[in-house]
């Protein structure tokens, strides 16, 4: 990785395990507007800002339940419509919590993400 700034114990990098990585990598292109680093046909890297911000990784099977990766958006609205269209599965639709509003999807692996917002 390059010359990117790192925090203290901060989280750095986020790996997801994916089962199909062209399917993903388009998912998350379309739905997010995320480009990819290619490490092989097992391993792509997430461009963040300043750097790789994670990562996928090839495997058979994932282990759903863990960590819940949240994103952040502009516009919640927008968001779920380019999810919903890239053939991200909405598991709680839109709900309201103390400071914003969010839902929560799978994306084609069967990771579960969510995204945010605070209008």
């Amino acid at each position: 990785m390059g010359h990117e700034i790192h925090t203290h114990h901060a989280i750095d990098y986020i790996e997801f395990v994916v089962t199909d990585m062209e399917d993903s990598k388009r998912f998350y292109k379309a739905a997010f507007d995320w480009k990819f680093n290619d490490y092989g046909p097992e391993y792509a890297g997430i461009q963040g800002q300043g750097g790789e911000a994670g990562g996928f990784r090839l495997d058979t099977k994932i282990s759903t339940g863990g960590p819940l990766v949240i994103l952040y958006s502009n516009n919640l609205a927008t968001t779920l419509t380019k999810v919903r269209e890239a053939g991200g599965r909405i598991v709680r639709e839109t709900f309201a919590f103390p400071g914003g509003r969010r839902f929560h999807f799978q994306d084609p692996s069967g990771n579960e993400l969510a995204v945010w917002s605070e209008k």
